[in-house]
């Protein structure tokens, strides 16, 4: 994954919107601006590789923004995999609180228990934690459930999703409209796509956004459509509720991190680029009609920085690392038909 995507599927009894993220280190700051819409996380551990770098960037995101994650270590089909060593190391480098929910119940409702006095009270008293119970330690972050298994293989990916619906709270939404937005992009047909989430009330076709813009100015549009994505489909809906993940047509303005309505703004991002580069156009094409056209590209990724020098007459950009650049050619590429080149990159 390189963007964002979205997909929709069903487990028992209710609908899950799946916002899949890049894991590469360079597509990072994709990866935190959809933090800031989740109602809960789903970390993907590598029993190989076990807690990396990123990992603990990760999970420091994931704190700053009091999301409750649940862990399904992957790849324990590989020789070496070792269950207890893995969830000793969680414990070691991430912190107290990661508990085994594919094992033994009673040893599970044991290790929770000390998450806190209520909690404990109920095991003593009853020998077990209710899944209620269970959800709130979870939806507080005193709890991190942890399930094994191997993803080539289905192997324990059923009893994750089962344990993901038992231990996750649906969230009470306010009656007041309230989106935040998470992601810019453009159609193959070129429209521009506002993905939001929907924080309380809900918004129908035709109906008037009123928002601050980037610039400052006070802005007020019409949603001329709305698209429920699922993979590279989409179905167009009237109208969408609160927890809805959408995308809106019509709004010219909007920017990531955004809050619309009720919906505050999301804060300065902690992840940004420290290297610029300068992107190199080929003959015969002006930088100056080559501008407008790159600040669509930073309308949908705004840590790009995309900078005029004008005594130099270049343009500059900031970038995480080497598979960035090579994936913002490609899209320059094939988006205005013009090659261009980055040089070396400095702080």
């Amino acid at each position: 994954t390189i963007f964002s995507k979205q997909a929709v599927f069903p487990l028992e009894d209710r609908e899950v919107t799946l916002l899949d993220t890049p894991g590469h280190v360079d597509f990072s700051c994709e990866m935190e601006r959809t933090l800031q819409v989740l109602d809960c996380a789903v970390l993907v551990v590598s029993a190989a590789g076990g807690v990396q770098a990123h990992t603990l960037t990760l999970w420091r995101l994931l704190e700053k923004r009091r999301v409750p994650v649940f862990l399904f270590i992957n790849k324990m089909d590989l020789a070496g995999a070792d269950r207890e060593a893995l969830l000793a190391s969680l414990r070691e480098r991430l912190g107290e609180g990661f508990v085994d929910f594919g094992g033994d119940p009673e040893a599970l409702y044991e290790e929770a228990a000390t998450a806190s006095e209520e909690a404990l009270t109920e095991y003593l008293e009853t020998g077990a934690l209710s899944d209620a119970a269970l959800s709130a330690l979870i939806g507080q972050r005193a709890v991190f459930p942890c399930w094994f298994g191997s993803a080539l293989k289905l192997e324990g990916v059923d009893a994750f999703l089962s344990g993901l619906e038992r231990y996750t709270a649906a969230p009470v939404y306010p009656e007041a409209f309230g989106a935040r937005v998470y992601k810019i992009a453009r159609d193959a047909q070129g429209n521009r796509l506002t993905y939001m989430k929907l924080t309380g009330g809900s918004l129908k076709v035709r109906a008037p956004v009123g928002y601050t813009a980037r610039n400052g100015e006070q802005a007020e549009e019409k949603v001329s459509q709305l698209r429920l994505y699922s993979g590279a489909g989409f179905e167009t809906a009237e109208e969408v509720s609160a927890g809805d993940v959408c995308a809106v047509l019509g709004l010219t303005e909007t920017w990531p991190g955004q809050g619309l309505g009720a919906c505050p703004e999301s804060g300065a991002p902690v992840l940004t680029p420290v290297l610029s580069y300068r992107i190199a156009l080929p003959a015969g094409v002006d930088a100056r009609v080559m501008l407008p056209k790159l600040r669509l590209l930073e309308e949908e990724d705004p840590l790009l920085h995309i900078v005029w020098n004008e005594a130099l007459q270049q343009i500059h950009a900031q970038l995480m690392g080497e598979v960035q650049i090579e994936v913002l050619k490609r899209l320059i590429s094939e988006r205005f038909d013009v090659d261009v080149e980055v040089d070396s990159g400095r702080i």
